[in-house]
């Protein structure tokens, strides 16, 4: 029971980390936009760095699933 709980975490872990790797990549491309149109990028920025957080706190958790698993 306990391995499979933690197997059904990791899955939807792994999705959440691909779907931020996904987010982070429209935003770094939005941002690039922004820079050559010489627009502001302060509201990007700050969304790609709350963004770059949580996608390290997913990974990190990810991480901590794994070990368990496997330790």
């Amino acid at each position: 029971m306990y391995k499979d709980a933690i197997m059904d975490e990791l899955r939807q872990i792994e999705l959440d980390v691909v779907e931020g790797e996904k987010r982070l990549a429209e935003l770094e491309a939005s941002l690039i936009e922004l820079k050559r149109l010489n627009e502001d990028t302060t509201k990007v920025q700050a969304e790609l760095e709350v963004m770059r957080r949580n996608q390290l706190d997913s990974e990190q958790h990810r991480q901590r699933l794994l070990w368990l698993l496997h330790p």
